[in-house]
């Protein structure tokens, strides 16, 4: 009696590890593609001095992502990321204004 009390729960669980599983290959995949976005990031801050804007967004919102995966993997969570979520959106820029911006600012300055 008290198993099948107790099977729910673990089928939820086997559930749960098979998408930990899944969140885990994509997290491999999006690490990646944020190390090639820093490094593109890096050379197009030499190249035109300020960073660019798109890129800005999309990393911190792909990070953001990665610390939604992290959350449901560790169990903080209930709610799996994305594909079942929205995507998470980019906040505003706390360093450095991006290539446009900067562009724009210095042709305010008197």
């Amino acid at each position: 009696m008290n198993g099948t009390k107790n099977a729910p729960k673990y089928e939820s669980l086997v559930l749960r590890v098979l998408w930990m599983l899944v969140f885990f290959f994509i997290w491999q995949v999006a690490q990646l593609v944020l190390g090639g976005l820093v490094l593109v990031q890096l050379v197009y801050r030499v190249v035109y001095g300020a960073p660019n804007g798109g890129l800005m967004n999309f990393g911190d919102s792909l990070s953001l992502y990665l610390a939604q995966i992290g959350r449901f993997g560790s169990f903080h969570t209930e709610q799996k990321p994305w594909p079942f979520a929205d995507w998470p959106a980019a906040r505003a820029p706390e360093g450095e204004a991006p290539y446009g911006a900067a562009a724009n600012s210095d042709e305010t300055k008197p």
